[in-house]
């Protein structure tokens, strides 16, 4: 019986665990737009023009600081017009990283060269410590989960669905 056992971990091969973030983005992202972590974001965030990708009503609840809507689409000539500069180092982010994912692809195709997507979003931000601030730019503990499906990503934090 022993044996058997033995023999069926070698077959099997070695258990790894990827967590749920790191499998729906796998799922819904083809990494067209490199990711940079929270935590080189952080360490970096001035060097950063940062941009959330969500919805407006979840940018008011609770967002990075020093962070501008962007919007769910890019309006190209308003975007062009704001930040001429192609080679400034553009953040953007979403819930998770999908919809970031798309916004960033969009300022690329803009011929935006240094655009990275924040690997895990506004829920990785909530979820290693960091500081979220809402429209009064006062720190908050909320975040807009966007769904109840999407809310199993967030770990920490005050989930708000309206």
């Amino acid at each position: 019986m022993r044996v058997l056992i033995v023999i069926l971990f070698f077959i099997s091969g070695p258990i790894t665990a990827q967590a749920p973030i790191d499998l729906a983005l796998d799922t819904y992202n083809d990494r067209s737009v490199p990711y940079i972590s929270v935590e080189d974001l952080y360490k970096n965030k001035d060097g950063y023009l940062i941009i959330d990708t969500r919805k407006k009503k979840e940018f008011l609840v609770s967002h990075i600081p020093n962070a501008v809507w962007g919007g769910e689409k890019l309006d190209a000539s308003a975007f062009a017009k704001a930040y001429p500069d192609k080679s400034k180092p553009i953040v953007v982010y979403c819930s998770i990283g999908v919809r970031s994912e798309n916004f960033g692809e969009s300022l690329q195709k803009l011929g935006y060269i240094n655009v990275y997507n924040l690997y895990g979003s506004i829920f990785q931000w909530k979820d290693k410590g960091y500081t979220l601030i809402n429209y009064q730019k006062k720190p908050t503990d909320s975040v807009h989960v966007y769904s109840k499906e999407w809310a199993k990503y967030l770990q920490t934090g005050i989930k708000v669905y309206k």
